[in-house]
């Protein structure tokens, strides 16, 4: 099936679930959820009731996703807990989060940690806090628990007709594309072992870390696909495989993400290709995070004026569910909330803060978990795979949740299931009215069952039995989940006035980085704390 013709299907499904056609069986039931885009677009025209407290805090971190809870974690590590974590949703873990239900817990959104170098030592620190790295967080190669690592059957590919091994596509391709595999393969690990002059790598995790050497800068100026055609690759299977790990990590296709970004995604970790994962997905990484955050979070807060003055910054938070707002003088500000909120939110936003966010784009992603009476069957007797990926399919395919269970045996399962909106310009920064950003929108709010019905539609061309066994689709939306690494926003510049941070105000979200990886909001989180530690003399043993 051609993606012309996947998505002519979809549209068709989703005609006749809403018509009611007897072609097809009703929709299981199912909810939609997902951040609250009617309290969070208040901010555009703020009518929020004057504060009627004032409660004071020594650090004030805004924003609960990966990159607050670090900053908290390290922050209480260090002994240091006289701080106030304000988060929007009503529990914190941002794109981390978990739902669960009868038959197992199940991600709504980031569900795997690739193994991390030795670069990403907040991370690696954290998990042997957890006791999930075992040994010395220092080692070249540490030992995991195997109750984290991925179980085999790691991947598969769904191409063809037929389900192959791994995500490279093999089935039907001449040697002469498979040579082209190898040769970018071996490019590839060339760059693993390129060092500078300064000892650094090529592209490093996190991103701070990297070499600025000219050479590989110059690879953000140009798209992965313009660089895949300069370089000569034309392999359909190749480009397909860099496309579809662009829009894995980023959720963008190769032909608008920064080469450079691209490349990072196969260069900068050490190529073992072993992954960290759990029924809930990322989510007992954020519980990990928030064990520091006991009775310092205020949930259903949104911050909707900030201004910092001489000495200390004032934050005014309207709590949603007390219909009431209240005030927070601080004397450090954390703030780990997605970046293209500052202008709604600051009295006064630096003009290069402005500068900066100005044409930032941000990818919207579905997540549909569906529980299954039983785990659908494959053609060739496969068993499932942890990642199922269908080559000519729009979405990203899904994961199952119950494969760390090792329940391969007929049984209830849930499989997650992923579209990135690679397609929609949808989101940017400063721009919301365009035509581009409202069609953006209205796809993305389009009601619960078309998102099934698209569901069902794709996963049904390898499992033709899936809506027979589907007993509930429910359907998440992420609006603004990961900011976009289109060519120029990684080393044009226009990150440097959030990185430096300012007195009295660091900047903690993987925004800053410009990639949305954990290990990178885990290291914007540390280093946004430890600078704050260093400005309250607070001592502490860097974790960076």
């Amino acid at each position: 099936m051609r993606r012309r013709e996947f998505l002519a299907a979809a549209s068709a499904a989703a005609t006749l679930a809403a018509c009611g056609s007897k072609a097809q069986p009703p929709l299981p039931p199912g909810e939609l959820t997902g951040a609250s885009d009617a309290l969070g677009h208040r901010l555009r025209k703020p009518d929020f009731p004057a504060p009627a407290e004032t409660r004071r805090t020594t650090v004030a971190i805004v924003g609960g996703g990966i990159g607050g809870l670090s900053a908290a974690w390290k922050l209480s590590r260090s002994g240091c807990d006289d701080f106030l974590l304000l988060e929007m949703e009503s529990e914190a873990g941002g794109n981390s989060r978990s739902g669960r239900n009868e038959v197992s817990a199940h991600p709504l959104g980031a569900h795997y940690l690739p193994l991390p170098p030795r670069e990403a030592r907040a991370t690696r620190q954290l998990l042997a806090e957890l006791g999930v790295l075992q040994g010395d967080p220092d080692a070249a190669h540490p030992v995991y628990d195997e109750k984290y690592l991925c179980h085999a059957p790691h991947e598969r590919l769904y191409t063809n007709g037929y389900w192959q091994d791994g995500l490279w596509p093999t089935l039907g391709v001449p040697k002469t594309e498979r040579a082209q595999y190898v040769r970018f393969q071996e490019y590839v690990a060339g760059l693993r072992q390129l060092r500078d002059a300064a000892g650094r790598r090529a592209f490093a995790l996190p991103l701070a870390l990297s070499s600025r050497d000219p050479k590989f800068l110059a690879l953000d100026r140009v798209t992965l696909r313009d660089w895949l055609l300069r370089e000569g690759y034309t392999a359909p299977g190749l480009y397909w495989l860099t496309d579809y790990a662009c829009r894995d990590d980023y959720g963008t296709s190769a032909a608008q993400t920064s080469a450079w970004a691209g490349l990072h995604y196969f260069a900068c970790r050490d190529g073992e290709g072993q992954v960290l994962t759990a029924p809930e997905g990322n989510a007992w990484l954020a519980r990990g995070l928030a064990r520091a955050t006991t009775g310092r979070v205020q949930p259903n807060a949104l911050v909707f004026h900030v201004e910092q003055g001489r000495k200390e910054t004032t934050i005014d938070v309207y709590l949603a569910a007390e219909n009431r707002s209240i005030r927070i003088v601080a004397r450090e500000l954390i703030w780990a909330a997605p970046l293209f909120l500052i202008p709604h939110v600051f009295a006064a936003p630096r003009p290069e803060w402005l500068a900066a966010i100005r044409g930032a784009d941000y990818a919207p992603w579905i997540v549909a978990n569906l529980t299954l009476s039983a785990a659908p069957q494959t053609r060739a007797g496969y068993p499932l795979a942890w990642d199922n990926v269908l080559h000519e399919s729009a979405a990203l395919g899904y994961v199952v949740a119950t494969h760390q269970q090792l329940r391969y045996a007929p049984g209830p399962t849930v499989i997650s299931w992923y579209r990135a909106l690679q397609e929609e310009s949808a989101f940017r920064t400063l721009s919301a009215g365009d035509s581009a950003s409202r069609a953006g929108k209205r796809r993305l709010l389009q009601n619960r069952d078309a998102w099934a019905a698209e569901a069902l539609a794709d996963l049904s061309v390898p499992h033709p039995e899936i809506r027979e066994l589907a007993t509930r689709i429910d359907i998440h939306r992420h609006a603004h989940a990961m900011i976009r690494p289109l060519p120029g926003r990684l080393w044009g510049g226009t990150r440097s006035s959030f990185e430096l941070g300012r007195p009295g105000i660091q900047f903690a979200h993987a925004d800053v980085s410009g990639l949305s990886l954990f290990e990178e909001a885990n290291y914007r989180g540390v280093l946004a704390a430890e600078r704050t530690l260093t400005r309250l003399g607070v001592s502490y043993a860097s974790s960076l």
